[in-house]
């Protein structure tokens, strides 16, 4: 039987006006002990995600039916981007997020006193083209020719779908094609947009091209035989961290046991994961794809980012120093967060350290 999940729309604001917005921060002292075991009564703990691959401890935990023996209620909401829901976060509507590392940072950088307590994924943003476009490039000497031919042929410039502004793959593809490629910004036209607008996009061909999150590149693959995967994530930015598990510190200071329990689990859909892919891909297809999306293509998404999934935070401290520095530079980020306390890792080495 497949897993049900529970999801309410979430109300959506662009960037712009989440940067005038936002202001309150949340304050509330970290727990200095968790209670040993969560409380007899279920605990809600209220979750914002966004539907991609890159989350998949989350379905997994929800899946097998894990959170509701550890006496969590995940009660789940999906956003369509990581900038779209860190609003939604400093309202203090939700505990906890299944986010990118740069919509983290933009949040913290804001006042909103997040705290991650685990990776989910590395290396997981690439960038894909089709039609004339991946034609060209895998033609031409180097990135910057490629772009600079069609923009010559074509008589405009390359159009890359993307997530908004402050988002991993946002900062990812322009970190490669300004810092790694030397493409000219004229040859390039960067559109933001949600995750499921980007596969339209992609799918209508009103793009070339995307930088995206899996599964996307293999939904769009079988669906169109002249998309390629151009790029690959670690070509981009190396060791480039994706999302995370993050939540508000108020909400571990109320709930210690509650969150403590939450990353022991997401601890153990990790290694699920990457010992059980076909098993873990019906519970990501439950969950993310609407019954449109084959088991065959997650299964392939998943086993060809399997090495990739990793809750171990202390492994994107440095990645995520290196991805700060960009997001300042493109100025994304007010200021510099301080990592040594955005990162917490005390509940991830509790977890590491138990048997498996």
């Amino acid at each position: 039987m497949k897993p049900s999940f529970r999801f309410r729309s979430a109300a959506i604001r662009s960037v712009a006006a989440f940067l005038l917005a936002l202001a309150a921060a949340f304050t509330a002292p970290l727990p200095t002990k968790a209670a040993a075991k969560p409380s007899a009564a279920p605990v809600t703990l209220r979750v914002a995600y966004i539907p991609i691959l890159p989350m998949a401890q989350l379905y997994v935990i929800e899946g097998k039916g894990w959170a509701k023996a550890a006496g969590l209620d995940l009660e789940l909401t999906r956003f369509s981007s990581g900038p779209a829901m860190v609003q939604a976060l400093a309202s203090g509507r939700f505990d906890v997020a299944y986010v990118g590392i740069g919509p983290a940072l933009v949040a913290a950088a804001h006042g909103v006193d997040l705290k991650v307590l685990a990776a989910t994924v590395v290396d997981q943003a690439g960038l894909i083209g089709r039609g004339a476009f991946a034609a060209t490039f895998l033609k031409a000497p180097n990135a910057a020719a490629a772009f600079a031919e069609f923009h010559r042929a074509s008589g405009r410039p390359v159009r890359l779908a993307t997530l908004p502004p402050g988002s991993v793959p946002d900062a990812i593809l322009r970190y490669y094609l300004f810092q790694v490629a030397h493409v000219k910004p004229a040859d390039v036209a960067i559109l933001a947009m949600g995750a499921a607008q980007m596969q339209q996009a992609l799918l209508s061909r009103s793009v070339d091209g995307a930088s995206v999150l899996k599964p996307i590149p293999a939904i769009v693959e079988a669906r169109d035989p002249t998309a390629r995967i151009l790029v690959r994530s670690n070509q981009m930015m190396n060791d480039a961290p994706a999302a995370v598990l993050a939540v508000r510190a108020s909400s571990l200071a109320r709930h210690p046991a509650a969150i403590r329990a939450l990353v022991d689990l997401h601890v153990r859909a990790t290694r699920f994961i990457r010992r059980h892919p076909d098993a873990a891909a019906g519970y990501i297809q439950a969950a993310i794809g609407n019954g449109l999306v084959a088991k065959r293509i997650i299964l392939a998404s998943l086993k060809s980012a399997l090495a990739t999934y990793a809750a171990d935070p202390h492994k994107i401290f440095a990645p995520t120093a290196r991805l700060q520095a960009y997001l300042e530079k493109l100025g994304a980020l007010k200021k510099p967060v301080d990592l040594k306390t955005l990162f917490d890792t005390r509940l991830y080495d509790a977890a590491a350290a138990q048997k498996p």
